[in-house]
């Protein structure tokens, strides 16, 4: 059976996977497969990914071993607003913009 990654499981308290995560549980049933024996094609069919994707992570699997599929963290500037800012923007756009002032409920 090939493997689907499903990004959320009915019923299950866990919430979904995120795009970055579904990459990378690729990556990790790639390394799975790999270690096998499996070929690239074969690879390719079961995680969704075309042949050339996979060729490429073989050479990164091959020169650095598993450790080097897996998600790196963000680069860049940190963020200037913490989890909690966020909800409170979050809050205040689910409220609509004539809550806070505006004429029509349309932001702008």
């Amino acid at each position: 059976m090939a493997y689907q990654p499903s990004p959320s499981v009915a019923g299950s308290s866990l919430p979904p996977l995120s795009r970055p995560q579904l990459a990378e549980a690729r990556r990790v049933r790639a390394v799975e497969l790999f270690e096998a024996g499996v070929s690239n094609a074969e690879i390719a069919r079961a995680v969704g990914v075309c042949a050339e994707s996979v060729r490429r992570w073989r050479r990164v699997w091959e020169q650095d071993g598993a450790s080097g599929l897996r998600r790196r963290a963000a680069t860049g500037r940190p963020p200037k607003l913490d989890d909690t800012h966020v909800e409170m923007v979050r809050a205040a756009l689910g409220q609509g913009a004539q809550a806070h002032g505006f004429e029509a409920d349309l932001w702008t």
